[in-house]
């Protein structure tokens, strides 16, 4: 007796036109990518609001032998982050965002003037009013979104760079958390990009200290989401006073 045996080769299954590929649960929507293309490029270096010629008193602060390395300069950012111009200006953008959601005029215009008064030397009231402006400017003309001229128009006066930014952010329907953390990120990126001209710091080095921050900015981003106005107040005296110095500073690199 023969027992013939038969070996079956399995097909390989083909998709048919008909068929799609699995959804990808973790993808962006349209809306999702299109808000995070454009935080991308209004918090990006190369949009021109000229954040590259301002280094907010640090200039001073490494001529006067306060910063000095990388790890000076980590703990002279990370001062600024948590109790300084960076958390005060991340509750300007917070509360700037709301107001302009709610469409709540009277309140963007009490947010605008008291972050254009709360400044502590004439070149850091340059440095951010220059920059709003521009930031405002350059947005509409290539990003205008609804509502943003009235806004702009209600704010009567200087709108400093923390409040042109939660304004764009919110007309464009950009949420407000994630807002927050490029900007945190973007500031603290051209301060570390001003230490590395000045002390001066290699790439990697400017890295490391931007890395080691990460959790500062974190932090710093949920503090000023949960902050009123009321909140408001720093404890950095050594950097207003750098700012201060800096205007009658005999040889300067940077315009604050």
């Amino acid at each position: 007796m023969l027992v013939t045996s038969i070996t079956t080769t399995a097909t390989p299954m083909l998709m048919t036109t008909n068929e799609r590929p699995p959804i990808d649960r973790g993808a962006m929507t349209e809306a999702e990518g299109a808000a995070l293309y454009r935080m991308m490029t209004w918090l990006s270096p190369a949009f021109p609001v000229g954040s590259f010629s301002y280094s907010s008193g640090i200039e001073w602060a490494v001529e006067a032998g306060d910063i000095t390395d990388p790890a000076a300069l980590q703990d002279w950012l990370a001062a600024m982050l948590a109790d300084g111009s960076g958390f005060c200006d991340a509750v300007f953008l917070a509360q700037a965002h709301r107001a302009m959601e709610a469409g709540d005029d009277a309140a963007l215009r009490e947010v605008a003037e008291l972050a254009a008064a709360f400044v502590p030397s004439r070149e850091r009231q340059l440095e951010t009013s220059a920059q709003g402006r521009a930031f405002i400017e350059i947005a509409r003309a290539a990003w205008d979104g609804e509502g943003l001229s009235h806004a702009v128009t209600q704010c009567e006066g200087a709108i400093v760079y923390p409040v042109a930014v939660g304004i764009v952010s919110a007309a464009h329907a950009i949420p407000l958390a994630p807002a927050l953390q490029a900007f945190l990120h973007a500031l603290t990126s051209n301060w570390i990009s001003a230490g590395s001209r000045l002390i001066p710091l290699g790439q990697t080095d400017s890295q490391r200290v931007l890395a080691s921050l990460e959790p500062v900015v974190a932090a710093t981003a949920r503090r000023a989401m949960a902050a009123t106005l009321q909140d408001l107040g720093g404890a950095t005296f050594r950097a207003d006073l750098a700012s201060l110095r800096h205007e009658t500073q005999y040889t300067r690199l940077f315009r604050s």
